[in-house]
């Protein structure tokens, strides 16, 4: 296993495991216990309590996905939508607790994929992590695509095809394709300089979000045309519990991504104190903002009925409702937001890759493990998943549906991975191997010897409820990969005659798991085997 191999010698060359960015008593600190997991610092610790939360809150950017399935929620489910909303949060939150548990006591890039490992098996967490990393690309151009729905909108010279700005229309889609391409080049870029600059723009971009999203919501609310009852009210396509399961897509979309405080650990300052509460708090203070942003959006468009409001979404309310010199001065603020969550994903699926190739479980895994000394950022991961997400984007090109397809695809395989590691850790809690308390007990998975952050305090734990989370967090991640690949036609094929566009999502996965099944036959042909780092902390044999 080439990366285990690797990351012994440099240990032993550096026991302090004092890369760059460790030059400090903490950072020195934080390299020793990297070391204890067999790897060596290589990407730079620079990162504090606020770019950690950045870095989740970016990934799941609130402007950015809202303004990007508003009106895709709302035209399936009408105002009642809204209640979809803090149904998945209450989910998302049950599985980030668990996510935080696990930041806690192991601090790795690649987080997911480290997680499922250790939780199960070198061969269960491989396919997990691939899940995910596919998953994080296809967000990644979902993202980027997001472009079309706000720039248009702002000025008519940014829809450089056709006439119609509609995501959803031939001229709006090819439109987005080109938008798409040309951001992942910009964020491409950012992501092969020093780290720092990456954080410092995270930074900006979501400082500027959340005053934007704030300021959204202020003005949506002092401008309501009607009242908080008409959320009860379906209004959308087919029955009402279909309408609300479709129309949950839009927050199952936004609320993802808070496990990148986790993928980013190896580049956060006391990781094992931070991690845990700017998972929680990304994804917390993104769903009540993401909530109130629909809510101001319902209750504040000129008409429930004119049918504006499920093609053009919030787009179409903050230009008509606040007129066009305010809206489209807010809605340069989520084209911000679009690009500082492009740039986000894109890291967090580079981590990602990183993390497997360091292993040497992924093809050209020497290559794409190199972490530039100098910038202390792993640049052939970010350079294959901003070319991965750019070809994704041109599938556009092919057809409007590949839009809405591209977008509930990633939405499954995050969810899909999520599950991977919520359903391990709950096989371990049921088998009395895993312990989440924050006692010494926990040294078997915390690497430390002790139950104590680099703080000192105990690290954290769910203590008693953590049984009765996890399994609701893996019976809700069950229930909504289920509901997001459902292959209904009317979501992916409305117009009909593509029956691969009805089946795309559950097409995708499956190649995914077909072409990783491959790559490990013909590993395992050659000899090749996948094991987790001979010194990092081994799990009881009963979980083997």
């Amino acid at each position: 296993m080439t990366g285990t191999g690797t990351a012994s010698t440099d240990i032993r060359n550096d026991p302090a495991g004092t890369g760059a960015g460790t030059d400090t008593a903490a950072g020195r600190g934080d390299a020793a216990e990297l070391a204890g997991f067999g790897y060596r610092q290589e990407l730079h610790r620079t990162m504090g309590r606020y770019a950690s939360f950045a870095a989740g809150f970016s990934f799941i950017s609130v402007l950015t996905t809202v303004f990007q399935f508003f009106a895709f929620g709302f035209s399936f489910g009408g105002a009642a939508f809204f209640w979809t909303w803090p149904a998945v949060l209450l989910g998302q939150l049950l599985v980030a607790a668990c996510f935080a548990e696990l930041a806690a006591r192991y601090p790795l890039s690649g987080a997911i994929y480290q997680w499922s490992t250790r939780l199960s098996t070198p061969s269960f967490g491989w396919f997990t992590g691939w899940i995910m990393v596919i998953g994080q690309m296809v967000v990644v151009a979902a993202a980027a695509l997001a472009l079309q729905v706000v720039l248009p909108a702002i000025w008519s010279g940014f829809q450089l095809v056709g006439d119609d700005p509609a995501p959803t229309s031939a001229s709006g889609a090819a439109n987005a394709a080109l938008l798409a391409v040309v951001l992942l080049v910009l964020t491409t870029v950012v992501n092969l300089l020093d780290n720092r600059v990456m954080s410092v723009v995270n930074r900006v971009g979501v400082t500027a979000e959340i005053i934007g999203a704030a300021l959204i919501i202020v003005l949506l609310l002092t401008h309501t045309e009607r009242g908080p009852g008409v959320t009860l009210h379906t209004g959308g396509q087919g029955g009402a519990i279909t309408a609300l399961l479709v129309g949950s897509f839009a927050a199952a979309y936004v609320l993802i991504g808070f496990d990148s405080a986790g993928e980013l650990s190896e580049e956060t300052r006391a990781p094992r104190r931070t991690a845990p509460r700017t998972i929680l708090l990304a994804l917390a203070s993104a769903g009540v903002l993401g909530g109130l942003l629909v809510l101001g959006g319902v209750l504040a468009a000129p008409s429930l009925t004119d049918g504006r409001l499920g093609t053009e979404g919030l787009s179409y309310v903050l230009t008509s409702t606040l007129g066009d010199g305010v809206g489209r001065l807010l809605l340069a603020d989520v084209a911000l937001a679009v690009a500082v969550a492009t740039l986000a994903i894109q890291t967090s699926g580079s981590r990602m890759l990183f993390s497997m190739a360091r292993d040497g479980v992924l093809p050209a895994a020497g290559r794409l493990a190199k972490v530039s000394p100098r910038t202390g950022m792993p640049t052939g991961p970010a350079l294959v998943v901003g070319a991965a997400a750019a070809a994704l984007c041109l599938l556009n090109l092919a057809s409007p549906e590949a839009f809405l397809a591209i977008g509930t695809t990633c939405i499954a395989m995050l969810y899909l991975a999520y599950l991977m590691v919520t359903g391990p850790m709950l096989v371990r809690r049921l088998r009395g191997t895993y312990t989440g308390a924050s006692t010494a007990d926990t040294a078997s998975t915390a690497g430390t010897g002790t139950g104590l952050d680099e703080t000192g305090r105990p690290l954290f734990s769910l203590g008693r409820w953590g049984l009765p989370v996890n399994v609701l967090a893996c019976l809700y991640g069950a229930a909504m990969t289920v509901n997001l690949a459902w292959p209904r036609a009317a979501v992916y094929d409305p117009a009909g005659g593509h029956w691969y566009f009805q089946w795309f999502t559950v097409l995708f996965l499956l190649a995914t798991i077909g072409v990783g099944a491959l790559w490990r036959a013909w590993r395992a042909h050659r000899g090749h085997t996948a094991t987790v780092p001979a010194t990092a902390p081994a799990l009881p044999e009963s979980t083997r």
